[in-house]
């Protein structure tokens, strides 16, 4: 896949080589990005009955299947948030950006078994940018818990679809997608990739690059943590459900196995989805499993 990166335990650097395929696709893919004793650790957090998961809801489709998320604000001190404030994580993603960034947020996306619903086309920045946020200076890290194929609703990507700009988004079913008609459009002439991963790999992409994903029919769930960057000089002009420009403390990447908080959530601020203006929950399916 264009774009594919690995990493290499201590001597991983973002190369001039990353940065230039970041610009040209939109996205860099880099694998194993956490081993397996690191996505062993962040797994517990998330998947603990009392834990990150008990602040989940469902969101529909429009097709009758939901796709259920937790989402929250800032990073915390738990093992969730030492993989957002790591360096191979965070300092990552300002190397791609060009400069200092802030925790915009975090979220799990629960696809489960025979019955996850999918994603609509759209931009993140489609969203962003309802929420005051001028300029695309954003990213998304798209880390697999488990593994992401096609039969369970991988991440789909228009190749350099970021150059398109941002695009206009409507309410598709409970969700914020982009323009059909333009997307059908650019599908003709920029290349769909299905992105495959194993567990651990970390898929950064730019708030404007196109993306979705199909409904999971497999016998298989496919959970994916997701991490958003804002740029610090991208500072919202609107107060909304998400962070203004708090600084990142960042951590080093030994941090994560160092780490041993599964159950602290405090100042994470988990999201209510009766407050975000780009999706439509149904509150009988708050806290749905």
């Amino acid at each position: 896949m264009e774009g594919e990166h690995f990493f290499t335990k201590d001597i991983f650097t973002v190369t001039d080589v990353m940065k230039q395929d970041f610009s040209q696709h939109g996205y860099i893919l880099i694998r194993n990005i956490l081993d397996k004793e690191e996505l062993d650790k962040l797994e517990v957090a998330l998947n603990k009955d009392d834990g990150i998961r008990k602040h989940g809801f469902s969101v529909a489709d429009g097709e009758g299947r939901n796709s259920k998320l937790c989402l929250w604000n800032h990073p915390g001190t738990d093992i969730s948030g030492m993989v957002g404030r790591s360096e191979k994580v965070a300092g990552t993603a300002e190397s791609l950006l060009g400069g200092e960034v802030y925790h915009y947020h975090t979220k799990l996306m629960m696809k489960e078994a025979f019955t996850g619903g999918k994603h609509v086309w759209h931009q993140d920045y489609g969203y962003w940018y309802k929420n005051g946020c001028l300029f695309p200076d954003m990213l998304t890290v798209f880390i697999a818990i488990d593994r992401c194929d096609r039969s369970n609703g991988c991440l789909q990507i228009l190749d350099g679809s970021h150059k398109c700009g941002r695009i206009e988004h409507i309410m598709v079913g409970g969700q914020t997608g982009a323009d059909t008609e333009r997307v059908d459009q650019l599908k003709k002439v920029l290349k769909l990739r299905h992105v495959e991963m194993n567990p651990g790999d970390a898929l950064f992409f730019h708030s404007n690059l196109l993306h979705s994903s199909n409904i999971n029919n497999s016998s298989f769930r496919r959970w994916a943590f997701l991490i958003a960057y804002n740029k610090a000089t991208n500072d919202p002009v609107i107060k909304h459900h998400c962070p203004q420009y708090t600084p990142l403390d960042k951590v080093p990447n030994s941090a994560i196995r160092e780490c041993t908080n599964f159950t602290d959530f405090t100042g994470k601020d988990f999201m209510d989805p009766s407050q975000d203006k780009t999706i439509k929950c149904d509150k009988a399916e708050v806290n749905e499993k």
